[in-house]
């Protein structure tokens, strides 16, 4: 018997521009060898801000990928600008529910699966999830990544209200809940008492070496410009809290009034930062425009080819996210540049630096802080004295390797003969 996993998830191909594309990507790249055909049901490309076909040649031809009807609320559904509050509730796609619960029936129908898996950071995820576990019976994996909800997250009280009812029934109903770092498993643990712990499983997340093969050979062939400055380039989104840039730009801006720093020596490139316009106003304001530049989008083989090539790579990750690692981090790790990462020293991202080897932190909320831990990697960077990543440490780190976690998880709670007996009889009752 063919084993099967319907996979809901709203970052898929030929969605661009979100590193968390990725793990939802290479586990249905790599689920046939581990035995299990994947059923992607994720959303029309109508809903994507941002789209291309540079990763689409990665899905599997043993998937089966269902787009199912789907709109963003912010430009689908809006009148000059602006529209009504509960049409984003829990997110600006939850139109997609709409497509993808009758679209995910009748690939239950059809294919069978054993398993349903669901991923965050999309609520309307688990919401489709939810609903389609609760119609058919089918196991459900919901990899929730990091905590769907914190003190002040989402900062709209009726949002994080509506966050806080999805996250309660998906962790209340779900037969297992994927983490992606250890803090992140605590919380929920904290969080809901009455949950056995064995309901909570960890899958962080990596790199693929594939794909860091295929932009090695275009790193091959960029030669680096001479007498340019020392760059240090960050690759992704800056979210203004999550990753507050405001302490690292006063701290650019009072080293270079201080003359210890200058565009001949150093240059921050922030890549793809999905809030440019907001990151131009403070660079305007600290009047560190020489320093720092913002940079489009790119493809994704392009960005890791720059991190390849780049002098150092820069990681932001504030004290409200000390339970999550961004996943871009596994990459980083995985190009072998040195790192400035400016976060919590108590925090997971901190402790994922350290057990790789790499003590290059600093706290991000510290404008004195960062001026010291920049000055002094700089000095070890360009003295060719920075400490890389362990090739243990990258090695541990693949998607291959997370995949096969996922695939030994998928074999722990698959129940055929359940499934079978919970389809719908006819289509009638998929109706």
């Amino acid at each position: 018997m063919v084993k099967r996993v319907l996979m809901i998830a709203y970052h898929y191909p030929p969605m661009r521009g979100s590193s968390g594309i990725q793990r939802t990507l290479k586990f249905s790249q790599y689920l046939p060898q581990q035995g299990w055909q994947p059923l992607v049901l994720s959303a029309h490309p109508r809903a994507y801000a941002n789209s291309g076909d540079d990763q689409m040649r990665e899905i599997p031809a043993e998937a089966v990928v269902q787009r199912a009807f789907a709109l963003d609320t912010s430009r689908h559904l809006a009148w000059r600008g602006r529209y009504l509050g509960w049409l984003a509730l829990p997110d600006r796609w939850v139109a997609w529910c709409l497509g993808a619960v009758p679209a995910g029936l009748r690939m239950i129908r059809k294919y069978r699966p054993q398993v349903i898996w669901s991923t965050y950071p999309i609520a309307s995820a688990n919401l489709i999830a939810l609903c389609l576990h609760r119609m058919t019976g089918l196991p459900w994996i919901a990899d929730l990544r990091d905590p769907m909800t914190d003190v002040d997250y989402p900062s709209d009280p009726l949002t994080r209200k509506v966050y806080r009812w999805i996250e309660k029934q998906t962790v209340k109903h779900c037969t297992v809940a994927v983490c992606t770092t250890p803090g992140a498993i605590k919380t929920y643990e904290t969080r809901f008492p009455e949950i056995p712990a064995s309901r909570f499983a960890l899958i962080e997340n990596g790199y693929d070496e594939e794909n860091f093969a295929d932009a090695g050979a275009l790193a091959a062939q960029a030669a680096p410009a001479q007498g340019r400055p020392f760059t240090l380039i960050h690759s992704g989104i800056i979210y203004p809290s999550e990753r507050d840039p405001v302490p690292l730009f006063e701290a650019l801006a009072e080293l270079q009034a201080q003359g210890r720093i200058d565009a001949q020596r150093l240059r921050v490139v922030l890549r793809a930062t999905a809030h440019d316009e907001y990151l131009a106003g403070l660079i305007a304001r600290y009047g560190i425009g020489e320093l720092v530049s913002l940079a489009p989008h790119i493809a994704y083989r392009d960005a890791l080819s720059e991190m390849l090539t780049a002098d150092a790579l820069l990681v932001l990750q504030a004290t409200n996210c000390n339970h999550q690692i961004p996943a871009k981090l596994y990459e980083y790790l995985r190009a072998r540049r040195p790192i400035l990462a400016l976060t919590d020293s108590i925090g997971d991202t901190a402790a994922a630096l350290r057990q790789a080897g790499i003590d290059t932190i600093a706290p991000l909320d510290s404008k004195e802080g960062i001026m010291q831990g920049l000055m002094r990697f700089l000095e070890l960077a360009q003295a060719g004295k920075a400490p890389l990543a362990s090739e243990e440490a990258i090695a541990a780190n693949s998607r291959r390797a997370r995949t096969g976690e996922l695939g030994q998880l998928l074999e722990r709670i698959a129940q055929p003969a359940q499934a079978a007996h919970a389809l719908p009889a006819n289509r009638e009752e998929v109706r």
